[in-house]
């Protein structure tokens, strides 16, 4: 079931009460995102009422300090279907500008109690700020449930390989290429969504017919050619990407692109939303001496692919 997306804390009153919400920005949906998110989710089916969630598009980085504000790791499209296998139901996705930044703490929070029918449970990450000036903190949150008769909980960090869970150190480990670290962090592989759209078809011409792929996602590896997996619909196939400016067969300063081969798949692809998930790094992007030269290489890296993966065995969530 497609999460349901509300676009306003007022229509927190469609929503079958208690009410608990989860609140955060959850870029990357990682571990200690679930942690929140599922603290909602466990009050709510306990108490007979509805989980949600509640984050922020954009970015709050994006208008708070818009010079320092981070890749993201996935879009807003991206993370509603992950929230979606993780079993979220709802979603209300706040405006973030200038003047919502203004608004105080309290008054935020009293507009979520006034708008559900009840308010019943509220679960943030413990060193989570909000409102202006970063004014509002779990024990603002504590001090408004007692008075406004909702739970609060504020989840401790998670910690993974003696470090704290965080998009930030994720987007450095996708950054250098270090899947292993990203998916450890994640509770998933490493991937990035986007719609197929039409190429040269360059690839079809050698018969390795390729999907170039919109990517949504900010915060990409290096560029290189990978071993990955590709969700079509709720399947998952193998194949190899390159994910760079294609040097032997485009124009010197192209743009980035990312083009995947699915292995033993011959549907049409044209306008559909694949995901693709990197699980290996088998090479640099180079420039070859002709078609025939990197039909070649390709041959290599999808026979190297194949053991890879093979070996790899689990699918991607």
């Amino acid at each position: 079931m497609a999460v349901t997306i509300l676009r306003s804390i007022a229509e927190l009153t469609e929503l079958p009460g208690p009410v608990a919400l989860a609140i955060g920005v959850f870029d990357g949906v990682h571990f200690g995102h679930q942690a929140v998110i599922g603290a909602a989710k466990d009050h709510a089916a306990q108490h007979g009422g509805t989980a949600a969630v509640l984050t922020f598009d954009p970015h709050p980085a994006r208008v708070l300090r818009p010079e320092n504000a981070p890749r993201l790791l996935c879009s807003a499209r991206h993370q509603m279907r992950i929230l979606e296998r993780f079993g979220v139901t709802h979603t209300v996705v706040c405006a973030f500008d200038a003047a919502f930044a203004a608004t105080p703490a309290a008054d935020f929070v009293r507009a979520l109690a006034a708008s559900c029918r009840p308010l019943g449970f509220i679960s943030v990450g413990y060193s989570w700020r909000f409102g202006a000036r970063g004014a509002g903190d779990i024990h603002l949150l504590m001090d408004a449930g007692e008075k406004l008769g909702f739970a609060v909980y504020g989840v401790p960090p998670v910690c993974i390989d003696g470090a704290v869970v965080s998009s930030t150190a994720i987007r450095e480990a996708v950054g250098r290429g270090d899947f292993e670290k990203a998916s450890r962090l994640l509770g998933r592989a490493y991937s990035v969504l986007g719609d197929v759209v039409r190429g040269r078809q360059l690839g079809r011409q050698i018969g390795v017919p390729t999907a170039n792929v919109a990517v949504e996602a900010e915060q990409l590896p290096p560029p290189g050619v990978y071993a990955v997996r590709v969700r079509i619909d709720d399947a998952w196939r193998d194949g190899i990407a390159n994910l760079g400016h294609r040097p032997t067969v485009a124009a010197h300063g192209s743009s980035l692109a990312l083009e995947a081969h699915l292995f033993d798949f011959a549907g049409d692809l044209y306008g559909r939303e694949i995901e693709v998930g990197f699980v290996r790094h088998l090479r640099e992007e180079r420039k070859f001496n002709g078609l025939d030269s990197l039909k070649d290489q390709i041959a290599r890296d999808i026979s190297a692919a194949r053991e890879i993966l093979r070996a790899n065995g689990a699918q991607p969530r």
